[in-house]
């Protein structure tokens, strides 16, 4: 389904992704997992076509599209659900959604697939006329979401999913997980353990490297920095991100003379770990 071969990716001089190679199959869902500029958004980003490699190769069912553009891979049914949302403030829920299906010309589909969209996310028909910016954070999300949908990925980036939203709205996300994965290969950036569950494959990346590929009964196992980064996560009930960016900190303060090209990141959640 997806094969990606020695990639390497710069910003400017610096590497923010370094040799990856990894196979996933048609219907996988791979979970990638990593502190905060390890490189889990440029490896969505640079599937997707909005990042160019600096080096490596990246071929989709059997088809080299390592130099295609983003549109291009959208009509070879790759979608993005980018970090941050990215959803047109100023339009209407209903034309978010309609500008998901652009590229499609089957109208009595994208009208069955709109009203799918609404059964996914009822929170959106209630709110169908209304201006996207005004929505809550959550909307915001599920709109992403059914925004992508509207595009009928076989492969679904998801970038941070249910990052920063409250309670209820990531439950609700969650809760329509098995759907919105339905019939596709999904890549997430995990957020929470019961993203995790869902994987068929997890990918732990640190400083732009793949350091441990497998699934979460074997890498467990293995007792490595997955089993450690969970077992921390699952204790603190901490996002990820939190327990890696402090794991990464404390290796990196045992040891000065460590080289990296990454700033510390931290977040307000983290400082349970000082």
């Amino acid at each position: 389904m997806l094969k990606v071969k020695n990639l390497s990716v710069k910003y400017g001089v610096i590497p923010a992704l370094q040799d990856i190679s990894i196979e996933v199959k048609d219907g996988q869902i791979v979970s990638l997992i990593g502190a905060n500029g390890a490189g889990k958004t440029t490896t969505l980003k640079t599937i997707m076509g909005i990042l160019k490699p600096a080096n490596g190769s990246i071929v989709y069912r059997d088809e080299d599209i390592t130099r295609m553009s983003t549109p291009q891979r959208v009509r070879k049914e790759i979608c993005l659900v980018p970090e941050g949302r990215g959803i047109f403030n100023r339009l209407t829920v209903r034309e978010n959604l309609l500008l998901g299906a652009y590229h499609r010309n089957d109208e009595q589909e994208i009208n069955l697939d709109l009203e799918k969209s609404y059964s996914l996310f009822p929170r959106l028909k209630e709110r169908e006329n209304q201006i996207a910016g005004t929505l809550s954070g959550g909307e915001q999300q599920m709109l992403a979401i059914a925004r992508a949908l509207m595009a009928k990925p076989k492969l679904l980036l998801l970038d941070e999913a249910t990052a920063s939203l409250d309670y209820e709205s990531e439950r609700v996300i969650h809760d329509n997980m098995a759907q919105i994965t339905q019939g596709r290969t999904v890549w997430i950036v995990a957020h929470r353990l019961p993203t995790l569950r869902l994987a068929n494959r997890i990918l732990v990346i640190e400083r732009g490297r793949l350091i441990e590929v497998g699934n979460h009964s074997n890498l467990m196992q293995q007792g490595g920095r997955y089993a450690a980064l969970y077992r921390a996560h699952q204790v603190l009930d901490l996002p990820l991100s939190a327990a890696i960016n402090q794991q990464t900190t404390a290796r990196s303060e045992t040891n000065r003379d460590e080289p990296t090209t990454y700033k510390k990141h931290k977040t307000k959640r983290s400082s349970i770990f000082r």
